[in-house]
């Protein structure tokens, strides 16, 4: 029995009946205003991600790097201890565990999902209208590409977006497809099954058909470079438009294209939640 898509997938035409398979069967805009503080010891890369520097693995390299003093010594051992009282610098720039910057973007055509770009072309970065103070700390949760629209998170807080793109903490990410051709049956039931792929097999978690055979939701809980529109070449599709309409939960309601809002903090609560 064919199951209802998956939430964000947006309605079917009643003149073409929804099929769909299955691989097992917003409160008050703002910024997190809390202000966090050093209470207990914790690694000193886990230190810096919460400060919003980087992700940890990023912030295991600048600590590599000799860049990072604790007490006025620069250490390059990612295990340090660090705890509350410590003088933790950066640079020469003092670190705390200050409010974060949570940003939801609805990414238009045409725009590199990067902090900058060295051909000079537009970034998502260009779309955020916050002072330079803030968006220097802010970086893309993964990525989409350069013509892929729809759901883009930003946040400075490197704990929670290096967690969300990490793969075994499986998030949800859901997209609305268009073709040039129609999608049979059989490759709907493909993507479920699994295709190979150069870099390994993949599969969808459910798709459905929205309104026509070319046009498709479909969700997965992998976020390799691509994958969406490779896993429709592999069986026989080329992709005319790409849209992420859903990312762990988060969708762009209410928020036009090109243009960001805050998450809320019962948002930024219930991401943080999935990645525990």
């Amino acid at each position: 029995m064919a199951n209802r898509p998956t939430r964000g997938y947006g309605k079917t035409s009643s003149s073409n009946k929804t099929r769909s398979r299955d691989r097992k069967g917003n409160g008050k805009f703002g910024e997190e205003k809390t202000e966090r503080r050093l209470t207990e010891p914790m690694r000193l890369n886990r230190f810096l991600a919460r400060s919003g520097v980087a992700s940890r693995r990023k912030a295991d390299e600048i600590i590599a790097e000799g860049r990072v003093s604790v007490n006025g010594e620069i250490t390059t051992e990612m295990g340090v201890q660090v705890g509350p009282g410590d003088d933790i610098k950066l640079d020469g720039t003092p670190l705390t565990l200050g409010k974060q910057t949570y940003i939801l973007l609805n990414k238009p055509h045409d725009t590199i999902t990067t902090k900058s770009d060295e051909h000079d072309r537009s970034t998502v970065m260009d779309l955020i209208d916050l002072p330079k103070s803030v968006k220097d700390t802010l970086f893309p949760v993964g990525r989409l590409d350069r013509h892929t629209l729809g759901v883009l998170l930003l946040t400075s807080d490197g704990e929670l977006g290096h967690l969300l793109m990490h793969p075994s903490k499986s998030v949800e990410k859901v997209y609305k497809i268009e073709t040039e051709a129609d999608v049979t049956d059989e490759q709907l039931q493909a993507l479920v099954d699994g295709v190979e792929l150069e870099d390994g097999p993949a599969h969808a978690d459910q798709v459905a058909y929205l309104g026509d055979k070319r046009t498709i939701g479909l969700s997965i809980h992998e976020g390799r470079n691509r994958q969406v529109r490779r896993m429709l070449e592999a069986v026989g599709h080329r992709v005319s438009k790409l849209e992420r309409v859903q990312y762990a939960g988060i969708t762009t309601k209410g928020v036009r294209r090109g243009k960001w809002r805050h998450l809320s903090a019962n948002e930024v609560s219930k991401l943080k939640k999935q990645v525990a």
